[in-house]
């Protein structure tokens, strides 16, 4: 029973606060974190698809045993692929720091006020939260921007490409997953600021 009243002791404010902390922070966690391994398994399986193209020769038609060196990775996929991956190891934090939200809903609901988080620690929380959601979305569109960039050079090259038998200048579907993604990381990156713009509303309500 002691426990039970302690409980209901905790002002009306706080009780709010930490509510907000624990079901907010689970469900940017979650929503973060399942995006997150899915853009993953893409970049995982694009980047071992582009380092084996870049080490493949290409035929040459018309001549029966002749090679060409590969065209190479394209500059904008590789710096592309790179952004995406920066990206997508800050999701992974902002996945850890919504965690740590569900952690500090504990830490605000202690019966002691003394050990209770103060104001000032949960709005530094909150904006550590939103630099790294908004660190890793600017990284993603970025990463975004080259790789739209490369196909847009892609499709402009096809026409060579039907001439030469460099089928590297083709958009494949590879390409169409590298943006699925980015997409997925900057939708997951887009949650977590939602998420920690929620709380911090919550935080700041009189």
């Amino acid at each position: 029973m002691a426990n039970r009243s302690s409980s209901y002791s905790l002002p009306p404010a706080v009780q709010r606060v930490a509510t907000a902390f624990r079901l907010v922070g689970w469900i940017s966690f979650w929503s973060q974190l399942v995006l997150g391994v899915i853009s993953g398994v893409v970049l995982i399986f694009a980047a071992g698809s582009i380092g084996a193209a870049s080490t493949t020769p290409t035929v040459v038609p018309g001549v029966p045993g002749a090679v060409a060196p590969s065209g190479g990775v394209n500059p904008g996929t590789g710096a592309g692929l790179t952004l995406a991956v920066l990206g997508l190891l800050t999701l992974f934090a902002g996945a850890y720091w919504a965690f740590r939200y569900t952690r500090l809903s504990r830490q605000l609901k202690t019966s002691d006020s003394q050990e209770r988080p103060k104001r000032g620690d949960a709005l530094w929380t909150l904006r550590i939260g939103l630099l790294i959601n908004l660190v890793g979305m600017l990284l993603t569109i970025l990463g975004a921007q080259a790789i739209v960039g490369s196909l847009v050079a892609k499709s402009f090259a096809q026409g060579v490409g039907i001439f030469t038998g460099n089928f590297q200048r083709f958009i494949n579907p590879l390409d169409i997953f590298l943006v699925q993604a980015n997409t997925n990381t900057i939708l997951a990156h887009f949650i977590g600021l939602i998420a920690t713009l929620w709380i911090l509303r919550s935080v700041n309500r009189q």
